[in-house]
């Protein structure tokens, strides 16, 4: 019989594993740190991840505190910077953190706090921010609801908060199924997915919840070969010609956009 993890040997094992890795690092060959680095690693993620900037307008929170949970080495912090947000991030890794800072100065943008962090137990007082933004991240944390709480704590009244986790129900989870190919990032500890209705009662709290399933194929600069031809050609191709009304429920990733 396999004992319980608790939550503390949960976080501790997630912050191992991501102290080790720098998210997308394969995609760049410029040295780490370096403007040329950041602005590789930003290309990939936005030519991967293209509906983000269509539903997030991250230059539409000039002047307004936003805070980061999970904030990586900062290239949506960036993002956010660029269009005139005040913003801070916490991550549990102090590589990320200090690859974050490293990216807002290469850029030229101050940042108001950054630190490393549990998002469940923000270093923050309540209702202090604007915006939370956590993308990709409460699929990796020991205790998700504990850091939709902690959102819901430090945000003003009229605040936004905005998460994305991973859609059980996907066209991705089913290819990775047929193709026998692991799900990026698969081996990390505690990696959980969810459903549109799982999503949905975690995020209760909320007086609104706007859910947008996104990420749908695009070409990808990550397979190569026979498989890599199959996907960017017919399997891409395929998909794409389906009305998006017929599958839009298996998106990848679940975006929710909740207001206090």
């Amino acid at each position: 019989m396999t004992t319980p993890i608790d939550a503390a040997e949960q976080t501790r094992r997630v912050r191992t594993y991501w102290n080790a890795r720098i998210h997308d690092l394969e995609m760049t060959d410029k040295p780490p740190g370096s403007k040329a680095f950041f602005e590789e690693l930003d290309d990939y993620r936005f030519d991967k991840l293209a509906y983000l900037p269509k539903v997030i307008d991250f230059a539409g929170f000039k002047g307004r505190r936003l805070l980061e949970i999970g904030c990586g080495i900062g290239t949506d912090l960036v993002r956010f910077a660029k269009g005139g947000a005040i913003v801070c991030g916490v991550d549990l890794s102090e590589t990320a953190i200090r690859m974050a800072r490293r990216n807002l100065e290469v850029h030229g943008f101050s940042f108001d706090r950054l630190a490393v962090a549990d998002g469940s137990q923000l270093p923050l007082p309540d209702a202090s921010v604007d915006v939370v933004y956590a993308h990709g991240v409460l699929q990796y944390s020991a205790d998700p609801r504990a850091i939709v709480t902690e959102a819901r704590r430090v945000l003003r009244p009229g605040g936004t908060a905005i998460f994305m986790v991973y859609n059980r129900v996907s066209w991705l989870m089913a290819m990775s199924k047929v193709t026998k190919v692991p799900l990026e990032h698969q081996d990390a500890p505690g990696l959980q997915m969810y459903s549109i209705g799982e999503f949905e009662a975690m995020l209760r709290g909320f007086p609104t919840v706007e859910l947008i399933p996104e990420r749908f194929p695009v070409k990808s600069r990550l397979h190569h070969g026979w498989k890599g031809a199959l996907f960017n050609t017919l399997f891409v191709g395929g998909f794409n010609l389906v009305p998006r009304a017929a599958v839009r429920r298996f998106g990848w990733h679940l975006m929710a956009i909740c207001r206090t």
